[in-house]
């Protein structure tokens, strides 16, 4: 009876990698690797670019700096409450040292002529309003300076009535009456030079770092 020869089983075969399926998964990988190095790259340089300076405010367009209700040009034009909020904190956040304030823009909208002008403009905002408020301080102080001499004044012809003149009625109601309005006006006139200009004190420190600030625009 001859032997039967189990059948053989057929070896597997190993698939080949066909080049043409292969070769766009490897483009495609290095592409999204490129773009992920791109992206930390670019996210690495504006962080270095925040962390050199002091104040660093970042812009989608240049209206952004100014208020959006206001229609006239750029030289004429009222900053956004916003920014100068930003920036207020920005001068507690740095109690001492020139500010350095960075504007970051969008690369695809910079414009080097314009933001000379804003520059101007940005300067030009804050020496006003540091003179506006120097004058107020100003304005304060010297009326309390003419209270002091009013009070003084009256102060003097008190004492001066009290040893001259005769101890009547109408001399003795004025006197009571001019005694303590001479030292309340040379009170409360003290009070405004030393004390009454307070108020203003912030807005005087804000604005005369911001006119001793160094104003640049970098891409991102």
């Amino acid at each position: 009876m001859p032997k039967i020869k189990a059948a053989k089983k057929p070896k597997a075969v190993a698939k080949s990698e066909d080049p043409k399926v292969a070769a766009p998964s490897r483009e495609l990988a290095e592409i999204w690797q490129a773009m992920q190095n791109l992206e930390s790259k670019h996210v690495a340089e504006k962080r270095k670019i925040l962390s050199m300076s002091e104040i660093s405010l970042i812009l989608d367009t240049y209206d952004d700096i100014f208020s959006k209700f206001d229609p006239r040009p750029y030289s004429q034009r009222g900053l956004s409450e916003d920014l100068l909020a930003e920036l207020k904190r920005g001068c507690r956040d740095k109690p001492s040292g020139q500010i350095e304030l960075t504007f970051l823009v969008p690369s695809a909208v910079k414009d080097p002529q314009r933001e000379l002008l804003l520059e101007k403009r940005l300067a030009s905002h804050f020496e006003k309003h540091y003179e506006l408020i120097k004058r107020e301080i100003w304005k304060v102080k010297k009326t309390g300076g003419v209270m002091v001499f009013v009070g003084t004044f009256l102060g003097t012809i008190v004492a001066i009535a009290g040893t001259l003149l005769d101890p009547t009625f109408a001399s003795t109601f004025a006197l009571v009456f001019l005694e303590p309005a001479s030292w309340f006006l040379m009170w409360e006139g003290l009070s405004k030079i030393f004390e009454g200009w307070q108020a203003y004190k912030p807005d005087l420190e804000f604005y005369q770092r911001m006119t001793e600030s160094k104003i640049s625009f970098l891409p991102y």
